[in-house]
C-alpha cells in the first residue's frame, strides 16, 4: 500500500506511547504527519494479509543500539507476519506478507547524477551503467528495502544488493520524483489504502 500521508484516514489513537512519544519530536509537521501515517498505514497493510482489525494490531520496534521505537518493526498479535514501512516527505508506504518483506521510498534529487551517492551505495557494475538520478534512487530503493529484509547492511552497499535471484520486486512511480521497490519473498502487490 502506498499513498500521500492524508489519504492514511485512520485514528492516531492505535499508535503506541512509544510511537506519539516518537512522533512529538519532530520539528516539521509535514516530517510529524508522514511518521504517523506511515506508522498507521503499516496497522492496515498487515490487517489485509490477516483478515483482522487494525485497531487490534500493536506495531512493536526495538533495536540494540536505539531502545524501543527504532529497528525492525514487527506485529506484536502476528510475530510471523513480515512488515515494513517508509516515508519521505508527501508520500507513505507499507507492505505485509509472508517471510521477509521490505519497503522504500525516496525522492529523486534533481540535477545532474549524485556522484558521492552514486560512488557510496552502487557496485562497480551498477556504478558503470547508472547515468541519472533516476536511476540511482531505483538501485538505492531497492537495496534500502533489502536492508529491510535484514539481508543487507550500509557497510555493505558497494559490493551487494544487485542480485534479486529468489525474490520478488514490485516497483512504481510516484509522480515525477518519488520512486518506491519491494522485496518479498512471495509474490506482491499493489493495492489500495483503504479508505
Amino acid at each position: 500500500m502506498g499513498g500521500h500521508p492524508n489519504e492514511v484516514r485512520a485514528p492516531e489513537d492505535w499508535l503506541t506511547e512509544v510511537e506519539r512519544d516518537r512522533a512529538g519530536r519532530f520539528k516539521f509537521e509535514a516530517d510529524r504527519a508522514c511518521f504517523i501515517a506511515a506508522h498507521l498505514l503499516v496497522r492496515l497493510c498487515a490487517a489485509a494479509a490477516l483478515g483482522a482489525e487494525p485497531a487490534e494490531l500493536t506495531l512493536r520496534q526495538y533495536c540494540d543500539l536505539h531502545g524501543s521505537g527504532h529497528g525492525k518493526p514487527r506485529i506484536e498479535e502476528a510475530p510471523e507476519l513480515g512488515v515494513s514501512f517508509s516515508h519521505t516527505r508527501g508520500y507513505v508506504c507499507a507492505v505485509a506478507g509472508p517471510g521477509k518483506v521490505g519497503v522504500d521510498a525516496e525522492h529523486v534529487p534533481p540535477g545532474p547524477l549524485d556522484e558521492r551517492l552514486a560512488d557510496d551505495v552502487l557496485t562497480p557494475r551498477e556504478r558503470a551503467l547508472v547515468t541519472g538520478n533516476d536511476e540511482l534512487i531505483r538501485h538505492w530503493t531497492r537495496k534500502e528495502a533489502l536492508i529491510k529484509r535484514g539481508e543487507l547492511t550500509l557497510a555493505l552497499l558497494k559490493s551487494g544488493g544487485d542480485d534479486m535471484t529468489g525474490r520478488h520486486l514490485l516497483e512504481w512511480s510516484v509522480g515525477p520524483d518519488i520512486r518506491v521497490a519491494v522485496v518479498t519473498d512471495a509474490p506482491a502487490r499493489r493495492v489500495a489504502i483503504p479508505g
